[in-house]
């Protein structure tokens, strides 16, 4: 039994081939606002590629400008079938080639469903690719005078500006790396060689921030040094969490924003899925309405469209069936006792067979 059957006349295949037409013109806009967004998302990954660990981050957007492209095809040649569609004549040219299309289709739409769940579920990626390539970002944030370091100062300060955050996971990052390169150390100084020596490391550590973390907001100075010790500032209290600099880690606040970024993406995608699902629906409705007209002869009658021509188990057991039997035509079979019985069969008599003749009567 047929699955969603729908009876149309000539007048409603009509308009139903140049709604689809229309529709499909429509998908190939949705196909380039794909493409549009997933190399926007590629863009913005790629301004902060020094602050992300290499990683499979890319495969978002990849796979929405992948499905963008294959959409303007696949659209592009759906408008063409439909319009074809509206004249039976010209509709058995396409006849063979629509139900291939139709499964086609119904993948790339799959992949559009994938692309947008994918968006929900690159979370994790990004995060573990931040937290590694800001770790290393902070760590050589001092080395502005070794070559592929030398602007990573100035990318760490314009990020805790731009996105008001300060280290990776929060500002106590900076008290356990040197981020204030020897050079600019004065060596004769007894605070500066004392605080060495107490290293194991022998780095310079101390408990204040780059001037990037401070919160212009702030109606004191920006405290950045000695930001533990009470005593050395006035009117100062640690513990009160009330600091001039910015507490959110970098982590978090990059995070927060490409989380947003995808979650938008991941909502327009799942919309355009939606769009491309019901114009799939409706070639398929107007496939088997004009598959049936011809097969009934009269172009002018009414014929019957569905959406599967069995129902969901018949179907999914037949296509479990061919999938199965695939290339079992072309196997011999090796089993003992199954061979042909014509293969080595022994003809004795290789010469003409002794025919016996019988003699014609004369015409008397």
């Amino acid at each position: 039994m047929a699955v969603l059957k729908v009876k149309f006349t000539k007048t409603k295949r009509d308009k139903l081939a140049q709604i689809l037409w229309i529709l499909n013109w429509v998908s190939v806009v949705s196909g380039i606002i794909l493409f549009s967004l997933g190399l926007f998302l590629k863009i913005e990954i790629k301004k902060r590629n020094e602050v992300m660990a290499k990683g499979d981050i890319n495969s978002v957007p990849n796979m929405l400008i992948s499905v963008g492209v294959i959409a303007c095809i696949i659209n592009f040649l759906g408008g063409k079938i439909c319009y074809d569609c509206s004249d039976a004549n010209k509709f058995s040219r396409w006849k063979l080639v629509m139900l291939p299309y139709i499964v086609c289709t119904f993948c790339f739409t799959f992949c559009i469903l994938v692309g947008a769940l994918m968006c929900y579920t690159m979370r994790n990626e990004l995060e573990e690719s931040l937290y590694l390539g800001l770790r290393d970002a902070i760590k050589f944030y001092k080395d502005t005078d070794i070559p592929g370091r030398c602007f990573l100062k100035r990318t760490v300060d314009m990020l805790q500006i731009g996105f008001q955050c300060c280290g990776n996971n929060g500002f106590r990052d900076w008290f356990e790396i040197q981020w204030v390169s020897a050079r600019y150390l004065n060596m004769a100084s007894k605070e500066v060689l004392d605080r060495l020596k107490s290293n194991v490391d022998g780095k310079f550590l101390v408990d204040g921030v780059p001037f990037s973390c401070c919160n212009p907001s702030s109606p004191r100075p920006c405290i950045q040094y000695q930001l533990t010790n009470n005593s050395a500032h006035y009117n100062y209290d640690f513990l009160t969490e009330e600091l001039n600099i910015w507490v959110k880690g970098c982590r978090e606040a990059l995070l927060d924003y490409y989380t947003g970024i995808m979650r938008s993406i991941g909502i327009a995608a799942l919309l355009i899925w939606l769009f491309e699902l019901s114009v799939l629906i409706g070639v398929r409705y107007l496939q088997t309405a004009m598959k049936n007209v011809l097969l009934l002869g009269d172009l002018e009658g009414e014929s019957d469209g569905w959406l599967l021509e069995s129902s969901f188990v018949e179907t999914a057991k037949y296509n479990i069936n061919i999938i199965k039997n695939l290339g079992k035509a072309n196997q011999i079979s090796t089993v003992s006792g199954m061979n042909d019985p014509n293969i080595d069969v022994q003809n004795t008599d290789c010469g003409k067979p002794n025919v016996t003749t019988k003699s014609i009567p004369a015409a008397s």
